[in-house]
């Protein structure tokens, strides 16, 4: 093995900890950091060219030290050039009168400039209907009678009909400018309640990508929904027809990278194609063109975004590493190379996830891929031992940074990316065969399109079937000490890991025990208390409850919004039955995660509250029940139903307002809260001696509602309204007089949840109080008539 040259390493890694430290400050301290930096460039330089003048001989050992010395120039050359970007990048944002207008929440008119695709979003506050978020720059801005032309970049928050506009477009639109927190990429959020008024089309060369795209997406229209989502997305970054159920699943099986536009995604096909042009011949500069050609194409079909471009710098250091002329210390200078490059473009990518599991993934491929793959090959087929070592390494680097931001390891990534590895090629190929031919003849189209479609089909199949197995991934606390904790096992595995892989009896061990804790998780941190009764699962700023009906059944009260939180908590519950699933209403918060319980389970009958509204959110339910031959049906109020051993009494909606005339969410709201929430299902469960009072998003209105129809509300537990906000009527609570309120709230959640406001009128009442979002998981036990509350999983 070659000798490490980590030379640029360390100008790399320190410029891009001085980025990651500048964003958010004022371009003077930036411009003094510069300034700081470069004396002590012109300071350490003058010493090492004293200190051994070129024209003298020096000592043997003198050149180690001239190195380190000139090492030390170099990285604070980097460091001087990265703080003058990020004072250049600061000013930008503040030049022009973009930033003021935006710190008065100034009405202008604006030329745009599209710099995104569009992104359909679903509020979960409920209190606005489906919005658009795109990425623009501001070229002309009016405001009180005063006309200036900058280039300022904003966020744009449009109404639905901004689906419309496409990347490199120009239009003009009338909207609030609002200020942003400092550290953003932007300057400012425009707040746009009208449509946009297009200005021009976009160039030719995105015109002609836009229609290679749109042939590749009429190419896969006669496949399977996934399908038709996965095989634009691995071709051209295309995602906007991935499912929630797949993107959910990729994310448990770590195979998200083929589901985005990411350097590992182009590694891979570059990982494919090289191997099979050195098949047919080509060699040396012909391996380079090939690899050219291929970032190039992908670029244009992605359009030349900053994650589309990042992508590239990454995929081409792989090509200097895959290619014949490529070398381990070639690679390793162009990835420091790259991550200069690419922060003194753009030095918000300091502080940007992708870019960190860009580079990561890439840094492990080169570095310890070679390692690992010789360790391997030693006793296994160089294919195989090729096929291991290059997602072993990349997922192992990306480790740390996936754990921070999902708050758990995958145990089958590596399992997943060696299943899946073999189908990517031929269906990326085959993609951009059918968006080529589609340009021709839309038959033959379909043909390839088609003929792409079964290895895609394979792909599918290992995320789903990854994420199914009992002990997919594992739950690890998203703190500073647990990342700690996981980075120095990451780091004892770099160390180590090629010893054991050069063994294969050494492997035995570490295989037996992986696969035993995959497939039959024993003693698991998250394993419940066999004697559940009421489980407040962890998913996020939403609500997700079960009640135990019996041996594997429950039923459930609301999902959640995000499907795999709550797949996770009912199969780590053991739940396969759901006779009954209640939604108290359709924000997304509470009904997003749908898709996630209907997974693999039985769901008989879905109840749900009259108010059907969201009408977007409502349909969606709709759909998702027909697709699952699941009956839906409205409650009554005060009706009593039981399933097993679950009694419960609904409460409320005893009366439903007026619909909106388009079925959207309520445009305006009281003080009270807005209609949704007000119609939230209550019920009063009782349940092995417990009474458990489950209120939805019930605001004070309801509240006191249900306060005059006489209700008898006194409850051992209480489920605290609309994840514990302010907005609580004192009395409903002294009604419900409980031993123990849990509240559903999001870790670092933008809304102030749970308020102290509330946590002070539970404190006043002796109520003790516990929080998902401090405590993880809330279990809920009643052995011996004690009740007992069992956390786990919180920080």
């Amino acid at each position: 093995m070659e000798p490490l040259d980590a030379r640029l390493l360390v100008p790399a890694a320190a410029g891009w900890l001085t980025a990651v430290l500048l964003l958010d400050k004022s371009p003077l301290t930036a411009v003094l950091t510069a300034a700081a930096a470069l004396t002590l460039t012109l300071t350490t330089a003058l010493a090492a060219l004293l200190r051994y003048p070129t024209r003298q001989p020096r000592p043997h050992w003198a050149d180690r030290h001239t190195t380190t010395g000139w090492t030390a120039v170099g990285t604070l050359v980097v460091i001087t050039g990265l703080s003058v970007a990020a004072a250049f990048q600061s000013a930008t944002l503040h030049a022009g009168p973009v930033h003021d207008l935006a710190a008065t929440s100034t009405t202008v008119t604006v030329r745009l400039k599209i710099e995104g695709d569009p992104s359909l979003r679903q509020s979960t506050t409920s209190r606005r209907p489906p919005y658009v978020v795109v990425k623009a720059t501001i070229e002309e801005v009016r405001a009180r009678s005063h006309t200036t032309r900058v280039r300022t970049p904003v966020l744009v928050i449009g109404t639905a009909k901004w689906q419309s506009v496409r990347y490199g477009q120009h239009v003009e639109a009338t909207g609030r400018l609002e200020a942003v927190e400092d550290g953003s990429n932007v300057a400012a959020m425009l707040s746009v309640r009208s449509p946009p008024r297009p200005i021009d089309e976009p160039p030719w060369w995105l015109r002609a990508a836009e229609h290679v795209r749109a042939g590749l997406r009429e190419a896969v229209s006669g496949q399977p929904e996934d399908v038709r989502g996965l095989v634009p997305a691995l071709v051209m970054g295309d995602v906007s027809a991935v499912s929630t159920d797949l993107n959910a699943d990729f994310q448990t099986t770590g195979l998200t990278h083929l589901s985005a536009v990411s350097g590992t995604n182009l590694t891979l096909l570059l990982a494919f194609l090289l191997p099979l042009a050195r098949l047919i011949g080509v060699r040396a500069r012909g391996l380079t063109i090939v690899g050219v050609l291929t970032v190039v194409a992908f670029v244009v079909l992605a359009r030349p975004q900053p994650s589309v471009l990042r992508a590239a710098a990454m995929g081409l250091i792989a090509l200097a590493a895959m290619t014949n002329g490529g070398t381990r210390r070639r690679a390793v200078r162009s990835l420091s190379v790259a991550v200069i490059v690419l922060l003194l473009l753009d030095t918000s990518l300091a502080r940007s996830a992708g870019f960190a599991l860009s580079v990561l993934a890439t840094a492990g491929i080169i570095l310890l891929g070679p390692i690992w793959r010789d360790a391997l090959a030693k006793w296994l087929p160089g294919w195989l031992a090729d096929a291991i070592s290059c997602p072993l390494a990349a997922q192992l680097a990306c480790t740390p940074v996936v754990a921070w931001l999902s708050g758990q390891v995958s145990l089958v990534a590596v399992g997943a990316n060696l299943l899946a590895g073999p189908a990517v090629g031929p269906a990326t190929i085959l993609g951009f065969v059918a968006a080529g031919v589609a340009l021709l003849t839309t038959d033959l189209a379909h043909v390839a399109g088609w003929a792409a479609g079964w290895p895609a089909r394979w792909i599918i199949l290992i995320a789903h079937e990854g994420a199914d197995l009992p002990g997919a991934a594992g739950a690890w606390p998203a703190t500073v000490l647990g990342i700690t904790v996981l980075t120095a096992l990451c780091l004892a595995l770099v160390l180590g890991l090629h010893r054991i892989l050069a063994r294969p009896i050494a492997m035995i061990v570490p295989v037996v025990v992986l696969a035993v804790v995959i497939l039959r998780p024993v003693g698991s941190l998250n394993r419940q208390p066999s004697n559940w009764l009421f489980v407040v699962c962890d998913v996020g700023q939403g609500d997700g409850l079960v009640l135990r009906a019996g041996d594997r059944a429950a039923v459930v009260v609301d999902t959640g919004p995000d499907p795999a939180a709550m797949d996770k908590c009912l199969r780590e519950l053991g739940v396969e039955h759901i006779p009954v699933l209640v939604l108290s209403h359709f924000h997304a918060d509470h009904v997003g995660g749908l898709a996630g319980v209907l997974n693999g389970r039985r769901v008989d009958e879905i109840e749900v509250t009259p108010y059907a509204a969201p009408r977007a959110e409502y349909e969606r339910v709709r759909n998702l029940a027909v697709q699952h031959k699941v009956d839906v049906r409205p409650v009554a109020f005060h009706e009593v139903r039981q399933v097993g051993a679950v009694k419960w009494t609904t409460l409320w909606p005893a009366r439903v307002p007026a619909l909106p005339a388009d079925g959207a969410s309520s445009a305006t709201s009281t003080d009270e809260g807005s209609p949704e929430n007000n119609a939230s299902i209550a019920m009063m469960v009782e349940l092995s001696g417990l009474r458990i009072l489950l209120t939805g998003d019930l605001e004070p209105e309801s509240q006191r509602a249900i306060l005059a129809t006489g209700a008898d509300l006194r409850a051992d537990i209480l489920k605290v309204p609309h994840h514990g906000s302010a907005q609580q009527d004192p009395n409903f609570i002294n009604a419900v007089n409980p031993r123990l309120a849990v509240i559903s709230a999001g870790r670092n959640n933008d809304y102030g949840h749970p308020a102290p406001r509330t946590l002070n009128l539970l404190s006043h009442n002796a109520v003790r109080t516990a929080v998902t979002s401090t405590s993880g998981v809330l279990t809920i036990t009643n052995p011996d008539n004690r009740l007992a509350l069992t956390t786990h999983g919180g920080p």
